[in-house]
This record gives C-alpha cells, sequence and structure tokens, in this order.
C-alpha cells in the first residue's frame, strides 16, 4: 500500500493544505524508515510497500510529527491555552501493531 503526503494531509482534514502536504512529503521518508528498521523490514513487501495496519501507523505518526513539527506543547494567547499534541516515538496502539510484525530475534 503506497502512502502519499495528500494522504497525510487527508487524514488531518486538511488535504487542501499544500504546505501541510509539503511538509507531510518530507516527514513521511523518515517516519517510514523509523517503522522500517522497527519491524526490521518485517511487514513491507518487495517493493518496499507496507502492509496495511503498517500503512496506517506511518500515516498516523507522521500526521503527529506534520502537525505539530517543532514540537510546541502548549500554546497561550491571553487567557486562552492549547495543550497541542507533540510527537515522542510511536503511542500505546501504534506499538501494538508493530510489534506483531517486529522480529525478537535476529
Amino acid at each position: 500500500m503506497t502512502i502519499l503526503p495528500a494522504d497525510v494531509a487527508d487524514y488531518l482534514g486538511r488535504g487542501d493544505d499544500d504546505e501541510l502536504v509539503a511538509l507531510a512529503g518530507q516527514h513521511l521518508p523518515i517516519v517510514t524508515a523509523w517503522v522500517k528498521a522497527y519491524t526490521r523490514g518485517v511487514g513491507f513487501d518487495i517493493a518496499d510497500d507496507p502492509d496495511g495496519p503498517v500503512a496506517a501507523v506511518i500515516t498516523a505518526a507522521t500526521a503527529r510529527l506534520s502537525n505539530n513539527p517543532d514540537g510546541t506543547v502548549t500554546v497561550s494567547v491571553d487567557d486562552y491555552q492549547t495543550r497541542k499534541t507533540v510527537f515522542e516515538g510511536f503511542n500505546l496502539i501504534e506499538r501494538a501493531i508493530l510489534d506483531g510484525y517486529r522480529r525478537k530475534a535476529a
């Protein structure tokens, strides 16, 4: 399953945001490499396309990284404060999926 930067932007509901699509295009190969390293290549076909569940992890992790690339935790304006999602590695659900593909021994 091929993942495109536009897929990441669509996942975030911002498919028409060209800046986000470009940013996702920069982050997608990085997150894909992290996933491939974590699973030691398991979950990828001969053309290096990930299986559906692995593709979902790549899409979600890339979306988190692309949505907040500078890692800002909180934003405050006057009395208003919001907490942003920060990419700090794979979350519990993503790890559960990736662990199913990960070889435990070389």
